[in-house]
């Protein structure tokens, strides 16, 4: 089941956050960062932020969270991130289908690592297509995919 969460309450935040940080660790081991920002976010940021957060349940446990950034004529996957003990359940998919479903706008994007081969796997299936590349100040090649509707 899919839902909005309340990001300005603190437990949700707290839940979010903590579920980010387990994520994002994989991650940042597929791509062999050492400094990697996501890891760094704060309580405070998540409390603050002005993005829309949708979270999957998987037997009333928050298994994988949606961050959304919607602007006029585009849709941003902000972050998508799965719980690693819910990985290759299909939860991803859920939740992009769950994005193309919720937002009407012209343009979707998301931005991911380079080397990180499942989450590219997956913005592929849903018809992304590769626009740019670019090295971040921490040494990370990120590559940012866009879809037309």
């Amino acid at each position: 089941m899919i839902q909005e969460l309340n990001h300005k309450d603190v437990l949700v935040a707290r839940k979010i956050r903590s579920l980010f940080q387990v994520s994002y660790a994989v991650e940042a081991d597929l791509l062999n960062a050492i400094d990697f920002p996501p890891l760094k976010r704060s309580l405070a940021n998540f409390l603050k932020s002005s993005t829309g957060f949708y979270g999957y349940f998987e037997n009333n446990e928050l298994a994988a969270v949606a961050e959304i950034e919607n602007k006029n004529n585009n849709t941003h996957i902000q972050s998508l991130v799965v719980d690693p003990y819910y990985f290759r359940q299909g939860i991803g998919k859920k939740l992009v289908a769950f994005v193309f479903d919720t937002y009407n706008t012209p343009t979707f994007s998301v931005e991911t690592g380079l080397t990180n081969l499942p989450a590219i796997a997956l913005y592929k299936k849903f018809g992304f297509i590769e626009i740019k590349q670019w090295e971040t100040n921490h040494g990370i090649r990120k590559v940012r995919f866009e879809k037309r509707t």
